[in-house]
């Protein structure tokens, strides 16, 4: 093929095809919505669900469907498989042998839209070509090859299994047995660039997406970032000394002073504003030792609360479980019903389970009491002097903390610096990476507008063509037109001479008793019909012979006809009594003599 818009970059042609995949023939069946089987009907996958298909977002496809002559209906598991004739405009397709193992197929490339077509007949065209496979689907682009082989490349990856069950069938152009007329198709994938191209772009977006909804959901369960601390002066110092003082905007003011301080902002001049913050802040150690406290007593009003309500059930539990108790004795136990005896044991189960978890519970809280109160008397005064001591080691412990964590401020100010320096660097080899990537697109792009360029001179050309038939087609139909004009003046002419001429006679009808052809006709048979008739014959059996040849004729019309013809029919009576009857009879004979 010439067209450009059609060439296809395919990497190679399947020369010699290995043992036929039973998984692809089953992957093919399945697109065209039916159950995988082998050609012997043996199902290939038996676990499957005809609801499903084997290819993401490919829907499923009835075989009825109009427009899919080509796809036969569902096989049922007890039949093997058979393929029937397919017609086409131009030419048709015989199926091969049934009991023939299916054809062999190469390995399916990743993206396949490409297949190889072979076996073509030598007066094959890609309009014959055409014909037969954009029943498959919408064709984007056929390359047809001299040597009886072709490429065809289809919009969707389902349509290449279409396809594929062309495989096998005789091709046979009309009505010719001619070698050259005929052929056995092969369909086989093909591998091209494009169809890998296409592919590898859909994984690639794939995996972007996965990467993108990966990041979402690390932002979705990443901490919310600190609001950022204003820079130190001297009217910020005063506002945030302010809120030290007020308790509900203490925290948010102790937080900003701790970032002033680790930043460095002390120094001589602004020393005594920290300290005095410092102190504030101090002051606030007494009201949270009371907050704690009274915490802590209502906590302790809470558990005795609760454990009051805890015994209040537990008591209310034990005297259901008495209940179920006295219920499962004799002298009432026997007048239950067996449903009911069943209802009550299970009820006193659940209610004995129940009663031991709360009961469980509440002794655990009885011993969590004792253990603090036996902690509490243990404690003497000796103890008192060594946490004094203690405190004054976790002092200077705290002390060298602060130390080290300075030096690990500083080893870290350090390692932050040359990751600064080396993602600089990082930066400018990937701008030039960047740049790069963009002038190949651009470059791309100029291609493809290049070869739309061409594409449009050349409609451009072919809309010029067709503009220059249709002008000349335009001038042929005014031509055309004139003659008729004149023909039709001229049949005018001679229709006006020839009503003159009628006219006369026309009038000479109108006076005569049989007023147009038809009675005319009516009054040649009726005539021949008496004639045969010497004894004359009744209107009705006039009529029936009549409606013989005409249904529409009735007897009225043909009896005022024969009325108004005196000279030439005559009505006798005709028989005596009962059998009396009137006759017509033929008398235009004597008729003639007297006119």
């Amino acid at each position: 093929s010439t067209d450009g818009g059609r060439n296809l970059s395919l990497d190679s042609i399947p020369m010699g095809l290995p043992m036929s995949d039973p998984t692809a023939w089953a992957t093919a069946m399945n697109n065209l919505g039916m159950a995988p089987m082998g050609m012997t009907g043996q199902p290939l996958l038996p676990d499957f669900d005809p609801a499903l298909g084997m290819m993401t977002g490919i829907p499923p496809i009835n075989p009825m469907m109009p427009g899919l002559g080509i796809v036969p209906p569902p096989i049922p598991p007890d039949m093997p498989a058979v393929k029937e004739i397919i017609h086409c405009k131009s030419c048709t397709l015989f199926p091969p042998n049934p009991h023939l193992p299916p054809p062999a197929t190469r390995e399916r490339p990743p993206g396949c839209k490409t297949v190889f077509v072979g076996g073509l007949p030598e007066n094959g065209t890609e309009q014959i070509i055409m014909e037969v496979f954009e029943q498959c689907g919408e064709v984007i682009a056929i390359r047809k090859s001299k040597k009886n082989f072709c490429h065809i490349r289809f919009a969707e990856e389902f349509m290449v299994d279409k396809a594929l069950y062309l495989s096998g069938y005789r091709i046979r152009l009309g009505s010719s047995t001619d070698k050259k007329d005929t052929g056995r198709l092969h369909v086989d994938f093909a591998q091209a660039r494009d169809d890998l191209y296409e592919w590898e772009c859909k994984q690639r977006m794939l995996a972007r997406e996965e990467r993108h909804r990966r990041r979402l959901a690390e932002e979705r369960f990443r901490p919310p970032s600190p609001p950022p601390v204003v820079h130190y002066s001297d009217h910020e110092c005063s506002v945030v000394a302010e809120k030290l003082k007020d308790d509900t905007k203490f925290s948010e003011a102790i937080q900003t002073l701790l970032t002033w301080i680790e930043r460095g902002e002390v120094n001589r001049r602004t020393a005594n504003n920290f300290y005095s913050m410092i102190q504030s802040a101090n002051s606030h150690i007494r009201r949270l030792v009371n907050e704690k406290a009274a915490h802590e007593k209502e906590m302790e009003e809470a558990k005795e609360k609760f454990k009051l309500a805890l015994s209040g059930i537990l008591v209310q539990f034990e005297q259901i479980v008495a209940v179920y108790h006295s219920a499962s004795k004799q002298k009432a136990w026997d007048h239950f019903t067996k449903a009911q005896r069943k209802n009550i044991s299970v009820w006193c189960k659940q209610a004995e389970e129940i009663r031991n978890i709360h009961n469980d519970e509440l002794m655990g809280i009885r011993r969590e009491e004792e253990m603090e109160m036996s902690d509490e008397e243990i404690e003497d005064p000796s103890e008192m002097k060594e946490t004094e001591e203690s405190a004054l080691v976790s002092q200077v412990e705290a002390l060298k903390e602060e130390n080290d964590s300075l030096r690990w401020q500083l080893d870290a100010y350090r390692n932050e610096v040359e990751l600064l320096k080396q993602e600089q660097g990082k930066a400018t080899r990937d701008e030039d990476t960047t740049k790069e990537q963009q002038m190949k697109l651009l470059q791309q792009a100029l291609q493809g507008m290049q070869k739309h360029l061409l594409k449009v001179q050349e409609e451009y050309k072919k809309r010029e063509a067709e503009l220059e038939k249709v002008k000349e087609d335009k001038l042929k139909i005014e031509t055309l037109l004139e003659n008729l004009k004149e023909q039709e003046s001229s049949t005018s002419r001679v229709c006006a001479c020839s009503q003159e001429k009628e006219c006369p006679v026309e009038k000479t009808l109108s006076n005569s008793p049989v007023r147009s052809e038809r009675e005319v006709l009516l009054v040649g048979i009726i005539s021949t019909f008496l004639h045969v008739h010497p004894f004359g014959a009744s209107i009705e059996y006039i009529c029936s012979y009549l409606q013989r040849l005409d249904s529409k004729i009735c007897t009225a019309e043909v009896e005022v006809l024969m009325t108004r013809l005196q000279n030439t029919f005559r009505q006798e009576l005709s028989g005596v009594g009962a059998s009396l009857e009137k006759r017509w009879k033929f008398c235009g004979f004597d008729g003639l003599k007297m006119t």
